[in-house]
């Protein structure tokens, strides 16, 4: 019986060291799977590390995560998530709730949570799309601020008879934006 820590980061500037960290300091972790710059969006078990894990976990092991929201954020996936694990025999900690997801009143608590965490990344959607409705009708220009000279790019490609690999090479940028440069 072994007791494996799941660990998830959704973008690649942060680490799972903190949360490794926070485990072991509960739990005495055999094996750590961490899936790094991965989307608590994306369903557990498309997820390469969890995917690895729950293939490796055997009846009467325990998993452990630091906080519901690190299995996902939507609430049928980490419902079918844990009840695929708890069928293996898996035993499933929470440390932030603190409670064994595998009984009755953790599976409750679970539920409540998982939606919770659902309604929270429904609303930071929301709050985004009314953030970006509000700056459009400000008639602020959205997205990264445009860096390439498209006329400019185009006129010397037409004046040198420039391949379009020959006129990135020659401004330093890609392929695909000389062809935009030159579509526009």
């Amino acid at each position: 019986m072994a007791t494996i820590g799941y660990v998830r980061v959704s973008t690649t500037d942060q680490s799972v060291e903190a949360q490794q960290h926070s485990l072991s300091q509960t739990h005495r972790i055999d094996r750590f799977y961490a899936d790094e710059g991965v989307s608590g969006a994306v369903k557990a078990l498309e997820r390469p590390q969890f995917k690895a894990m729950a293939e490796y976990l055997r009846d009467g092991d325990t998993l452990v995560v630091a906080a519901v929201d690190r299995l996902g954020r939507d609430t049928i996936d980490v419902l079918v998530t844990v009840e695929y694990l708890t069928a293996k025999g898996v035993a499933i900690v929470s440390k932030r709730e603190g409670f064994d997801l595998s009984t009755a009143m953790g599976k409750a608590m679970l539920t409540m949570l998982a939606a919770v965490a659902e309604l929270e990344r429904s609303n930071i959607k929301a709050r985004q799309m009314a953030g970006i409705e509000r700056a459009k009708s400000e008639g602020k220009a959205l997205g990264r601020v445009k860096t390439i000279d498209d006329k400019g790019v185009a006129a010397w490609r037409a004046e040198q008879c420039a391949s379009i690999k020959a006129t990135a090479e020659h401004f330093g940028i890609s392929i695909a934006s000389v062809k935009r440069a030159c579509a526009a």
